[in-house]
């Protein structure tokens, strides 16, 4: 099957050729550096399949273009499909599939790299080392040992968060619609969502994006936690409103914010703009703030979780051309 593989880098091509390389019938892949949206969708011309990403536009206009050309598989090789019009998928009879899990250590582990540098103001240490500057001044940290932590999703990442922040003594707190027995084995306990906004120190999020969890951090919810909190997102850009955020860390009511997605990312992440001015003054402005830290996108960058994502994603475009089924499907069903 030919495969038009949207907003490629160097390491999406390494791990997919290996990947596909490993089958006895490899499959056509056709790299695309542009993302996907509705001027490059003809790129996919004569192609069976796209493989996309978390920023690649897949709306109902996008995807009837790629239906005309002959499209019948999104493999998406990340676990989130919200950039996905499911209803316009199945209405054009393409199967949408996805990779379930991918590495959850890897997303896990860097929530807690995040949380960690920003208490103990490791960037900023870093900076001022570099340019000898020795002074302990607007360094001070706390204890995480005896803090509660709240997290919002109990999945493999959020367990996998749950243990790291047991193992530094943390209280945990958990919300998740679908509790978890692995959640509450590690020593975490599920709250109310008022409950753990009231209780933690800081708050992890880590849930799909989906209509009700749109803005989950808002300024009601950012009014109802801890002053002082550090709020970390590993999770989806929007669950965050940002506007909320930056009013909550001008208050000082947001000590501390970590993030690794951005709600208007999709035209900043994963290119090098270090040579443009940025257009985007409210993620200009999360800059300002000496107890904001963003990295872009790359808490799942880890050659474990890379090769388990190109494995899958040939996987489920192998078992589509093999049988019309992909191995991890995605429908409508799981919009409920």
């Amino acid at each position: 099957m030919k495969v038009a593989v949207f907003s490629t880098k160097p390491y999406d091509r390494e791990f997919l050729d290996r990947a596909n390389a490993a089958r006895g019938t490899p499959h056509e892949l056709l790299f695309l550096e542009a993302q996907l949206s509705p001027e490059t969708a003809a790129l996919a011309d004569d192609c069976g399949a796209v493989c996309a990403f978390v920023n690649d536009t897949l709306d109902r206009a996008v995807l009837e273009i790629l239906a005309a050309r002959g499209v019948r598989l999104v493999a998406l090789r990340c676990a989130g499909f919200n950039n996905v019009d499911l209803p316009a998928a199945r209405d054009l009879g393409i199967a949408v599939a996805r990779v379930p899990a991918y590495s959850p250590a890897a997303v896990a582990e860097h929530t807690v790299a995040l949380i960690l540098c920003l208490n103990r103001k490791i960037h900023k240490a870093y900076a001022r080392v570099r340019e000898g500057n020795f002074s302990l001044d607007g360094l001070i940290g706390f204890d995480l040992k005896g803090r509660t932590v709240g997290i919002i999703g109990t999945g493999r990442i959020g367990i996998g968060v749950a243990q790291i922040m047991a193992g530094f003594g943390c209280h945990v707190l958990g919300f998740d619609p679908h509790p978890d027995p692995a959640f509450t084995a590690s020593g975490a306990r599920y709250a109310d969502l008022a409950d753990l906004f009231a209780q933690s120190d800081i708050i992890s999020l880590h849930c799909p994006l989906t209509p009700d969890t749109h803005h989950l951090i808002n300024a009601a919810t950012v009014g109802s936690m801890k002053r002082g909190v550090m709020i970390i997102n590993t999770g989806r850009g929007a669950l965050v409103e940002t506007r909320a955020l930056i009013c909550g860390l001008k208050s000082g009511q947001v000590g501390h914010v970590g993030l690794d997605v951005y709600e208007e990312e999709s035209h900043l992440f994963f290119e090098n703009l270090s040579a443009q001015i940025l257009q985007d003054d409210i993620f200009a402005r999360l800059l300002t703030f000496p107890n904001v830290l963003i990295t872009g996108h790359q808490a799942f960058l880890t050659q474990e979780a890379l090769t388990a994502i190109a494995e899958t994603t040939i996987g489920n475009i192998a078992a589509f051309a093999q049988s019309g089924q992909p191995d991890h499907p995605v429908t409508v069903a799981m919009l409920a």
